[in-house]
């Protein structure tokens, strides 16, 4: 999470630009080597976005022999740009980030000394190689580096709200460490897992969902060892209302260009173990919770009681009530404090609960109102936080907005996804 594997590209007028690699691979001499950019080092047959992203065929050898290329990031995978690059004689690799993928930096088991920058140094790379008579550089030994900063942030490969199937719930749920993960590898493939790659490891740093689903069920599983009584949906509430949305630096969390993140990249926040041990407060869910979200959906009474194997009683309705069960101490009290999305009210009755026992449940209703600055069709976030007198609890609740009649803003019943 906080956790980088530098290695520096230094240019020859001794400039130094960080970037992150775990390639093993070491330029032989501790000398400067000529840089090129890849569309300067564009084959005859190649075109020009082919050689941008250093496709497999896409680079003149004639150019390319002994050369570092500077090539950008996209359509093909990271490794395979600096396959490419060997094969074409060249020594090492500067894999630079498109606008799109911004500030995100991906240590990866390049087969060439490789290092990967962001977006805005590989402008600053790219304006040295085009008013520089002859650029030259080299590129260090990947290290560990911790303590980083800012982090988290949201990786740009991270999937993205809003639920596109069924919009009434908020995703993701939350967000978990993803990026340059360190892992048991197989030893049937190499670290990059392509064709090409002979090379065999006993770890490997991986990146993506399939890294940060292991760190949140290994949670759950935690969180279930820990209270067997609890149900899955009050083990995900634990890991949910107690995620973190600041950094490192108490800073609202970002994206990989750095700019402020919201509840469409992360949900509920980053995952939080030792917090989520003791929530203070759960959300549980029961059989009444499903069957009162196929009724938002859409779906009728005969629908539904086939579902129930029975004619549905008192499910729906337009006000919105929850329960909180209390696992923390006893007596407990806990207050709500909301963060308003822009151009809406929310009002939260009773604004004070109070439990005598542990397993005690207790209700409250929340209420959306638009105000007269509200943005039609835009989706618009807040918070609601029960916290208790002592400090030790703060049970956080995202929640996305999005009025869709202009006709019924000052409704109870107003339309609100």
């Amino acid at each position: 999470m906080d956790r980088e594997f530098p290695a520096y590209l230094v240019l020859g007028n001794s400039k130094q630009i960080k970037g992150q690699s775990l390639s093993p691979v070491r330029l032989p001499g501790g000398k400067h080597y000529p840089l090129i950019s890849s569309e300067q080092a564009k084959a005859a047959n190649a075109t020009l976005p082919q050689a941008r992203r250093c496709i497999e065929g896409s680079l003149d050898e004639a150019k390319v022999e002994g050369r570092i290329v500077v090539c950008m990031r996209g359509k093909n995978a990271r490794v395979e740009k600096g396959e490419a690059v060997r094969r074409a004689g060249g020594v090492g690799l500067v894999l630079a980030n498109d606008e799109a993928t911004g500030n995100e930096m991906i240590a990866d088991a390049h087969v060439v000394p490789a290092t990967h920058i962001t977006y805005s140094d590989g402008a600053a790379l790219l304006h040295y190689l085009n008013t520089t008579k002859s650029p030259s550089g080299f590129i260090t030994v990947p290290n560990t580096a911790l303590d980083t900063k800012p982090a988290p942030f949201m990786a740009a490969f991270s999937s993205q709200g809003p639920n596109t199937v069924t919009p009434q719930i908020l995703k993701p749920d939350v967000t978990a460490p993803g990026v340059s993960i360190l892992a048991a590898f197989t030893g049937l493939a190499g670290p990059t897992g392509l064709a090409f790659d002979s090379r065999r490891v006993l770890f490997n740093s991986e990146s993506g969902t399939s890294m940060s689903c292991p760190h949140v069920a290994g949670i759950a599983g935690l969180l279930k060892a820990l209270h067997p009584d609890w149900s899955p949906a009050a083990v995900k509430s634990a890991i949910m209302t107690t995620a973190r949305v600041q950094d490192n630096m108490r800073r609202p969390m970002s994206n990989s260009s750095f700019l402020r993140a919201t509840p469409f990249s992360y949900g509920a926040g980053h995952v939080q173990p030792n917090r989520a041990a003791d929530p203070g407060l759960v959300y549980d869910m029961n059989a009444t919770d499903y069957l009162n979200f196929l009724c938002a959906l859409g779906y009728n009474s005969s629908v539904i009681a086939t579902f129930m194997g029975g004619q549905p009683d008192g499910v729906g309705g337009t006000h919105r009530h929850e329960e909180v069960r209390n696992v923390g101490a006893a007596p407990a009290a806990y207050d709500a404090r909301v963060a308003e999305p822009h151009g809406v009210s929310v009002a939260v009755r009773p604004s004070r609960v109070e439990f005598a026992a542990v397993g005690e449940e207790k209700e409250f209703a929340v209420t959306f109102r638009a105000k007269e600055t509200f943005l039609a069709r835009e989706y618009v976030f807040g918070r609601l936080t029960w916290s208790d007198g002592a400090g030790r609890h703060r049970v956080r609740s995202p929640f996305v907005v999005r009025v869709v009649d202009k006709k019924k803003k000052n409704t109870n019943s107003l339309p609100i996804s």
